[in-house]
């Protein structure tokens, strides 16, 4: 969890809470071989906030967390309260549709190597029946979950053996945020969330179109059958759409290089991607190379706007442009806009 994170530069401070002292350790020993100062470490639970005196917090990251906690909507109302105003709540938690087939042979190992047995000889059972699955079992069928095989024995004992593991569908999520008094603002990678993405077939989308936000998320979760986690984020009070139409704002590409993003644009502008299988063509707008060869993190949208009319390109001609290309690459959870300052 941070608080008064440091972002563009600011300063700020990052608390780490975690209930196991070695892996705070090891987090620790990390963090100094980084160099990095501003970083507080604390043991404990998240169920113990509000005991603990952190005070309050402008960003929390709770990542694979809540899923394995005896009580997730209490553990969700301590994050809460512990939510500066304006504050934001990263989660991950755990989806049904793409880890079909890790519930049944959690329930197989409950039968062959019981909670009571010491963990060696748990992962040996669990290993030797992952070896002698038939091949109708669901999880042999699954490729986007048993990569967690390749983890090791921690990897298969978080898969298989784990003994508080629940996952949460779409409506089931927003329920339990809903709970707690929150706000689901978006998913990450909103796109994978548009059943229209999925459904060419207008007389479908005609039928999409009467959904609320949740049911249309919930809809895509049921269709594509492949995501094995939810990523949301979430406040407690009312946020400020983006800026997108402000001159003054800094567009920034996450994990892409602009300048070899632009050079490498197929020729018919048609940016290919794939989510676990699932291939989508998003259609760019004819100035995206332009466009994202500038993005550089510096730069401000109305001083691309200027660079481009340098060049003769109609200031409506990038106006349209850019309003299209944030529509294609803002739900890729690719273009973003930098915090503003202060």
């Amino acid at each position: 969890m941070g608080r008064q994170m440091q972002w563009a530069g600011r300063p700020g401070e990052v608390v780490w809470l975690d209930r196991s002292a070695a892996a705070c350790q090891v987090a620790e020993a990390r963090a100094r071989q980084r160099g990095l100062a501003n970083i507080r470490f604390v043991n404990g639970s998240l169920l113990d906030l509000p005991t603990l005196g952190l005070g309050e917090f402008d960003y929390i990251d709770c990542c694979g967390v809540l899923h394995h906690l005896p009580d997730p909507a209490a553990g969700l109302a301590a994050l809460a309260g512990a939510l500066a105003p304006g504050g934001g709540i990263g989660l991950m938690v755990y989806a049904p549709h793409g880890r079909t087939g890790v519930y049944m042979l959690q329930d197989a190992l409950r039968l062959l190597a019981p909670e009571e047995e010491p963990p060696a000889a748990r992962v040996e059972a669990a290993r030797r029946l992952w070896k002698h699955l038939p091949e109708t079992a669901w999880l042999r069928r699954n490729p986007w979950i048993t990569d967690h095989l390749d983890g090791g024995d921690a990897g298969l004992y978080d898969l298989l053996l784990n003994p508080r593991d629940v996952s949460f569908s779409v409506p089931q999520l927003a329920a339990l945020i809903g709970g707690a008094g929150l706000r689901l603002r978006c998913f990450v990678e909103p796109l994978r969330y548009d059943p229209d993405r999925y459904l060419p077939d207008p007389r479908l989308r005609a039928r999409t179109a009467a959904l609320d936000p949740v049911a249309r998320a919930a809809l895509a979760e049921s269709i594509c059958g492949n995501m094995g986690i939810h990523i949301a984020y979430v406040t407690r009070d009312e946020a400020p759409e983006p800026a997108w139409d402000d001159p003054a704002a800094i567009p920034v590409l996450r994990e892409l290089d602009g300048a070899a993003l632009a050079k490498g644009l197929p020729r018919d502008g048609v940016l290919r991607v794939t989510f676990d299988d699932i291939r989508l063509g998003i259609p760019l707008p004819r100035l995206a190379a332009a466009i994202l060869a500038r993005v550089d993190g510096q730069r401000r949208i109305g001083e691309i706007g200027d660079a481009l009319a340098a060049n003769g390109i109609p200031r409506e001609a990038f106006a349209r442009d850019w309003a299209a290309l944030r529509d294609a690459m803002e739900p890729l959870n690719r273009l973003l806009l930098a915090a503003p300052p202060g």
